[in-house]
C-alpha cells in the first residue's frame, strides 16, 4: 500500500463509520488527519484512537465540529482548518445520512435536509477548500452509494441526493484536471456503520426484501477498497464483489435488475 508521509488528509463524516476508519488507515501510512462531525464528544472519542494507531512522533491531529450543511459555517471552519493545519492534500467527503420511508412518508422537509446533507454539504466543503487546493493539486473522494446506481424501494431521497453526488463528481472530475486535482466516487453497498443501525429503524419491509441476500460490508474493508481504488485513480470505486456485479448487470441489462427487484418486493407484499 502506498505510503501517505507528510500528507494533509481532510475527512468530513471521520468520527464514525467509513470515515473513521479511512482515517485510521491514512494515519497509520503516516498522514496528518483532521476530521469533521457534528458531535464534539463522539469527534474526541475518534480522535484518540486515530493517534493511537500513528506511525511517527511527527504526524498531526485535529477535529473541530461541523454541520456541512450550513455553507457559512462551512467556510468559517475550513478556512480557520488550512490556517492551521495546512491545505489538504487528500478530501474524503464522508458525511451523510439516510432515513428510507415509502415516498408518501417522506416530508419535505427529510427529503430537502438530505439534499442538503448529502450533496449540498459536498459541494459547500469543495467550494470552501478548492482555493487552496488548485494551488497544488490534490485527491478528492466524494462518497456516494451503491444507491447512488441503482434505484433503490424507500429510498427515492437518498437515491436522489446519491445519484447527484455521481453526476456531480463526474462533472467536477472534468474541470478539476487542469489544476492536478484528481476526483473519484466510493459506492459503498451496505456497510455496518451507525448510519446503517439508524436505517434500519424506518426501513421498509420491502426494502429489506430487496437487500436481504446482500453481504454486509464492514467499514475496515470499504475503507481498504477506498484507498486501493484512489491509488489506481478509478473514477467509480465500488467495494464488494456484489456491489460490482450489480453496477455491471445495471449498465448492460437494466431490465434483469428491474425483474429481481420486482420479485422481491412482491414475495415481501405476500
Amino acid at each position: 500500500m502506498k505510503n501517505y508521509h507528510g500528507k494533509r488528509v481532510y475527512i468530513t463524516g471521520g468520527s464514525s463509520g467509513i470515515g473513521l476508519s479511512a482515517a485510521k488507515m491514512m494515519a497509520e501510512r503516516g498522514a496528518h488527519v483532521i476530521i469533521f462531525a457534528r458531535r464534539p464528544d463522539v469527534l474526541k472519542q475518534a480522535m484518540a484512537q486515530i493517534e493511537s494507531v500513528k506511525s511517527s512522533r511527527n504526524q498531526n491531529f485535529d477535529c473541530k465540529a461541523l454541520d456541512i450543511s450550513d455553507n457559512d459555517r462551512v467556510r468559517k471552519v475550513m478556512r480557520s482548518a488550512v490556517d492551521s493545519f495546512g491545505a489538504p492534500d487528500i478530501l474524503i467527503n464522508c458525511a451523510g445520512r439516510a432515513y428510507p420511508r415509502y415516498f408518501e412518508d417522506i416530508t419535505y422537509e427529510q427529503f430537502d435536509e438530505t439534499m442538503k446533507i448529502n450533496l449540498y454539504g459536498m459541494r459547500n466543503v469543495i467550494e470552501a477548500l478548492l482555493p487552496s487546493m488548485k494551488q497544488k493539486g490534490g485527491q478528492i473522494i466524494n462518497v456516494s452509494s451503491v444507491a447512488g446506481l441503482v434505484g433503490v424501494f424507500g429510498y427515492t431521497d437518498y437515491c436522489a441526493s446519491k445519484f447527484g453526488v455521481i453526476g456531480f463528481s463526474e462533472a467536477l472530475r472534468s474541470e478539476l484536471k487542469r489544476y492536478g486535482i484528481k476526483v473519484s466516487v466510493l459506492c459503498p453497498p451496505d456497510t455496518d456503520t451507525p448510519g446503517f443501525t439508524t436505517e434500519n429503524i424506518t426501513k421498509p419491509e420491502e426494502t429489506k426484501a430487496v437487500s436481504a441476500g446482500a453481504k454486509i460490508k464492514t467499514p475496515e474493508a470499504v475503507a481498504l477498497d477506498l484507498l486501493k481504488g484512489m491509488e489506481k485513480d478509478k473514477f467509480i470505486i465500488i467495494p464488494g464483489l456484489d456491489g460490482k456485479i450489480t453496477w455491471l448487470v445495471k449498465r448492460l441489462c437494466p431490465w434483469l435488475v428491474e425483474w429481481f427487484m420486482d420479485t422481491a418486493i412482491k414475495k415481501s407484499a405476500k
